[in-house]
């Protein structure tokens, strides 16, 4: 074939391609203009996930009318004129690609005034093709309007993922924004609800209750070092506190999002041998540098960087991580109950889990495990923890017709070891017991037979517990309400971005709310579906992981037989909902090789 060259429009829609993702891409791009522009108050609308309009309006300088054609043409900007300006990049953008590329894939309105004009000005790219300026009245500031994003490629418009999921990424981006930049008000609508809104007085830690609730702000431990010429400033979350994914690891450099893999590593290798597997922290950190020591002109969209020093930013960041943590975290304290005995009361007990051992208000739906019942759910963690059960279960091969390789044989309470296993003797060995995976399968199977058999009992809530989530989150238990009805729960709004619940299933009864809320929307995928049957269990064993018995806990011995009475009634006793092993089995026979009483090992 010959060479020839594309056309504008062709080369205008490779090029937006490579900035314009999606549409949470298209809010950044505009937010961030408005950021450089000197706005204060940031207000974004979107609808339809961002497919059908989005519209950014700051109070920002604004934009000539004799620079509104140029603003949308394509390398036009005002923020570098030479090379070497792109090694002191003080502005979020200078690429002067933004406002062109979203002009081509969309029907776009840019209206704007400058203080000094008596009226505005109005520009409207369609496709690409820039009509003429039209005079408008207008506040100052500038307001981009964004209408049919990707109308003229269907092949991009295609790929977009759903509607939760597209929402989501511009909720989680402008919330990150309105972390960085505490001083600026930002505001989300949704349609006619507001899904969030900061006051923009500059405390970072009142946005940080505004996204997570009161109780997680409280916890979040601040970062303030400085080392030559760098500054790390923000919010990290104490060993107690984490997800099961790097989602809410939140990087800033220099006022801009970056999604650098040295950084993450560097904030992991502080929390190292302090956290489970499969378990991360919660951040918001800020990091501020000569802007000759980092390069920002790596990728179009201006997320990945380049350091010129980067062992160096990988230490001062890791030290000062770590420097705050062994500063806010005491020394855990040794429960009296841990090895001493326990009372038991003289009052008749209710044969079953005491929920009462297991509720730490103090932690906000989240704690530190003992056990190891917050193991990660990775697919190498999962294949991992499955070849182990399916060797404990070769361990334990049938006696007397009593062992299966999906059940397990009637067993004698022993006893409990380190609050956290508890010690059962069957007809062929001795069987160690994780007391959280085994609850976990049990509220389960329990769970699951009764919503088949339509049949949940519900207990209502003394006092209806409110819970604030973060704005994304709050989107996606909104879409989850009808699954949360089917398995015995009563919630509803109150608020932006707040649930109140006002009942539970009997079988969770003396839980917490705000956990099992939180364990449905924390790990939630790109493309789960609540309609789902397969989800839906999925759900539900977040739950049950939530609200089962933790590591660390005390059990009574009554609270220990029922529940390995409950284990042994399971249909899938050898593992949690999750894969990993509820028990360990040693035979008598690897116990007398042990002890070599059959010779040498």
């Amino acid at each position: 074939m010959p060479i020839r060259l594309l056309s504008s429009e062709v080369s205008s829609q490779i090029a937006a391609g490579e900035v314009v993702e999606r549409p949470a891409s298209v809010v950044k791009e505009l937010t961030e203009n408005s950021l450089d522009a000197g706005a204060t108050t940031i207000s974004i609308s979107v609808a339809d996930a961002g497919r059908t309009l989005i519209e950014v309006a700051d109070d920002g300088h604004g934009i000539p009318a004799g620079e509104l054609e140029l603003a949308a043409a394509r390398h036009a900007t005002s923020k570098l004129t030479q090379s070497d300006d792109l090694f002191h990049i003080q502005t979020l953008g200078f690429r002067g690609e933004a406002l062109a590329s979203i002009g081509s894939v969309s029907h776009m309105s840019i209206t704007s005034r400058v203080e000094s004009a008596k009226e505005g000005a109005r520009l409207k790219v369609d496709g690409g093709i820039a009509s003429k300026v039209e005079k408008i009245g207008a506040p100052v500031g500038t307001v981009v309007r964004v209408e049919n994003l990707f109308y003229n490629v269907p092949a991009r418009l295609k790929f977009l993922k759903t509607d939760t999921t597209e929402r989501r990424a511009i909720d989680s981006l402008v919330t990150r924004y309105a972390l960085a930049y505490p001083n600026v008000r930002f505001k989300i609508t949704d349609g006619k609800q507001v899904t969030l809104q900061t006051a923009g007085d500059g405390d970072r830690r009142s946005i940080l209750a505004s996204l997570y609730g009161v109780e997680v702000a409280k916890q979040m431990l601040e970062v303030m070092a400085t080392e030559e010429n760098m500054t790390l400033t923000g919010f990290i979350s104490p060993v107690s506190l984490t997800r099961s994914n790097r989602k809410e690891i939140t990087f800033f450099i220099n006022g801009r999002w970056v999604q650098e893999i040295s950084l993450n590593s560097a904030l992991l290798q502080a929390y190292h041998t302090l956290l489970m597997v499969g378990r991360y922290p919660l951040t918001a950190l800020f990091l501020d540098m000569a802007p000759e020591d980092v390069d920002v002109n790596v990728h179009p969209t201006k997320a990945e960087v380049r350091f010129r020093a980067q062992d160096k930013v990988f230490s001062f960041v890791q030290r000062s991580v770590r420097k705050a943590l062994l500063a806010y975290t005491p020394v855990p304290a040794v429960s009296p109950q841990l090895w001493g005995s326990r009372s038991v009361p003289s009052e008749p007990r209710t044969v079953g889990i005491d929920w009462s051992i297991g509720h730490d208000e103090s932690v906000g739906g989240e704690q530190l495990t003992v056990g190891s019942e917050e193991f990660g759910d990775s697919e190498e963690q999962r294949s991992a923890v499955s070849s182990q059960a399916v060797e404990g279960d070769r361990l334990s091969s049938a006696v007397n017709g009593q062992s299966s390789f999906a059940g397990v044989p009637l067993l004698r309470l022993i006893g409990q070891i380190g609050s956290t296993y508890i010690v059962a003797e069957g007809p062929d060995g001795l069987y160690l017991i994780d007391q959280h995976a085994a609850h976990e399968r049990v509220l389960f199977e329990k769970l699951m037979a009764q919503r088949e058999n339509k049949s949940i009992p519900s207990q209502s809530l003394l006092t209806p517990e409110i819970v604030t989530l973060p704005p994304q989150s709050s989107k996606i238990l909104l879409e989850q309400l009808p699954f949360l009805n089917k398995f015995g729960f009563e919630v509803e709004e109150f608020g932006t971005n707040t649930f109140q619940v006002r009942s539970m299933p009997m079988l969770f009864a003396g839980g917490s709310p705000s956990m099992a809320l939180k364990a449905l929307v924390e790990d939630f995928e790109e493309d789960e579906s609540p309609l789902q049957a397969e989800v839906e269990a999925r759900l539900a064993a977040r739950v049950c992981k939530r609200l089962a018995v933790k590591g660390g806990q005390a059990l009574t011995s009554e609270e220990q037989k029922s529940l390995l009475n409950d284990l042994e009634n399971c249909q899938s006793p050898r593992t949690c909902p999750h894969g990993r092993p509820t028990m360990i089995h040693l035979t008598v026979d690897m116990l007398e090789r042990q002890f070599g009483r059959k010779g040498a090992r």
